[in-house]
């Protein structure tokens, strides 16, 4: 995305204007706006990684996000209006993305919810011919390093010290409740729900087994019904997704118009 466009007001949002937008559209948005919100999530991370090897990886992850970001809003509309001058109600990402950081632990285990979900859903969309098909095939390996790298940390911290492992623990307990969102349906991608629920049962069964192997306890599924926590797709977001839109759209906001 450019830092700046010559549009200074916000274009209508396609998922919250009924027969101004494609279905298609709407998936894109909702799909693009995962992407966008974990890249600046992890771009967060800039200066502040426990390694310096970990600061490449994760600006690395964080690129290859927004790479998938901007083709997706773009099928949506003018990718950088969308990105910048929405407010919070019309985003539409899972809830689950827009997590704050925490401590190393947390991003982990967010990285890996987020990556063997993301995984497995281009995974089906690349078998198929729908729109989302030629984008889905090239992000399956970018996906797939992003899935091994969270699973490796996993793998490190859960079987680690005392201290490592009850980190990880906590993180992936935190965290577990915003992962039902993933299983919604999303209009455009022509999932159904048995396709869905195939997804999220290989989603249970991946997660499960990295983190059993990690000497670590699976959170107890609530029961079905209580299972999603968010509301994202709909526009509903935690109180931390307002602070960290405000600082990423701070810059476009305040020169608009601007170009360099």
């Amino acid at each position: 995305m450019t830092s700046a466009t010559t549009h200074p007001t916000a274009s209508p949002d396609p998922a919250s204007a009924p027969g101004t937008a494609s279905a298609t559209a709407r998936a894109a948005l909702a799909l693009g706006d995962d992407a966008l919100v974990l890249s600046h999530r992890l771009g967060e991370w800039a200066g502040h990684a426990p390694v310096l090897e970990e600061e490449v990886a994760l600006a690395n992850i964080a690129l290859d996000l927004l790479g998938q970001a901007r083709i997706l809003l773009s099928l949506a509309g003018d990718e950088d209006e969308l990105a910048y001058l929405r407010e919070e109600r019309e985003f539409r990402n899972l809830q689950l993305v827009e997590q704050p950081n925490g401590d190393f632990a947390h991003t982990i285990a967010r990285q890996l919810y987020f990556s063997a979900y993301q995984g497995l859903l281009y995974k089906e969309l690349a078998a198929g011919d729908g729109p989302f098909a030629g984008l889905a095939a090239k992000a399956v390996k970018e996906v797939a390093y992003h899935r091994d790298h969270a699973e490796h940390w996993v793998a490190r911290l859960g079987d680690g010290t005392a201290e490592s492992h009850e980190r990880m623990q906590r993180a992936c307990d935190a965290l577990w409740r915003f992962t039902g969102e993933l299983f919604g349906p999303v209009e455009g991608l022509g999932l159904g729900s048995e396709v869905l629920g195939s997804l999220e049962a290989a989603w249970l069964e991946y997660v499960g087994g990295v983190l059993k192997q990690a000497t670590l306890t699976v959170p107890e599924r609530p029961r079905r019904g209580a299972w999603a926590a968010g509301a994202g797709r709909q526009g509903l977001h935690t109180e931390s997704f307002g602070r960290m839109l405000a600082e990423m759209q701070h810059l476009h906001r305040s020169h608009p118009g601007a170009s360099w």
